[in-house]
């Protein structure tokens, strides 16, 4: 009984620390500037201060905030499909081929996994600068197209879910090798290329490093470093403390749209799922 309620503690603690800062978000994106720093922290303000906010945020510099968010969806939506696809192809080519090298391939994929992308924002400006792709979107997109993790995981679930019986059976029917992939491989492994593009779809909407670093149009931002911009000016503008957090606010959005989306899809074990084709 002990064990269950420090159980229950520790999970309720990490609820708390979790939903404090997004609940702050959600309350302090409904002051006014004035209301922002005047008012109890969690006391939501009923002035219609969130409507303004949103009013304001639209209208600075022509509506640019509207222009980050369209640039992290296309960041994200492009990057997460193909990435998906390239991941999903790895996957299965390790998972089905036996080939020189297949095992230090994956030792070295799974080496990447363990590397923090964080240490590779450097070295990838310095390549693509060579051949005159920053301040690009591709220059954004191209670092994000390999996904180590998401071949992992794709690479265990085609080991699972994709039986060596049905391509033997497509083979000996003719079908080539891509038929297989196509019309075999990624049906067996849907439900787990759903998992791939949430997690890498999340991974590019959230990701600053990269792009603070690769560009310096504001026409080309994504919203993190769009927000971070705008935090920049409000150091000298307080007013644009609201605006940054409202964005904020309306910038968690759709990723919590697209997961409600998808978690019908979203399979914890890998393998479940896989027999169902």
């Amino acid at each position: 009984m002990r064990r269950v309620n420090l159980a229950t503690i520790g999970l309720v603690l990490g609820a708390v620390y979790t939903l404090a800062p997004t609940l702050w978000i959600v309350v302090a994106a409904t002051k006014s500037p004035a209301e922002l720093f005047s008012t109890s922290t969690y006391l939501p303000s009923f002035n219609g201060g969130l409507v303004t906010n949103i009013r304001d945020l639209t209208a600075y510099q022509d509506g640019i905030f509207w222009r980050w968010m369209l640039n992290s969806f296309l960041y994200a939506l492009i990057g997460g499909v193909v990435a998906s696809l390239v991941s999903a192809a790895a996957g299965y080519a390790l998972a089905k081929y036996e080939f020189f090298g297949r095992k230090v391939i994956f030792n070295t994929i799974l080496a990447g996994v363990l590397l923090p992308q964080i240490v590779l924002a450097i070295p990838q400006y310095l390549l693509l600068s060579k051949v005159g792709m920053t301040d690009t979107f591709i220059g954004v997109l191209l670092p994000q197209l390999f996904n180590p993790y998401g071949i992992y995981l794709c690479r265990i679930y085609a080991a699972a879910s994709v039986p060596e019986s049905m391509l033997e059976a497509g083979r000996l029917d003719g079908a080539g090798e891509f038929r297989l992939f196509t019309s075999i491989g990624l049906r067996l492994m849907a439900p787990g290329l759903v998992t791939v593009f949430l997690l890498q779809f999340i991974v590019i909407w959230n990701n600053f490093l990269l792009p603070f670093v690769m560009l310096t149009s504001d026409s080309q931002f994504p919203v993190t470093v769009g927000l971070y911009s705008l935090l920049r000016h409000g150091a000298a503008e307080a007013s644009l403390y609201s605006l940054v957090i409202t964005g904020t606010l309306l910038s968690v959005l759709p990723v919590i749209a697209l997961f409600l989306a998808l978690q019908r899809y979203w399979r914890i074990d890998l393998v479940s799922g896989s027999v169902k084709q």
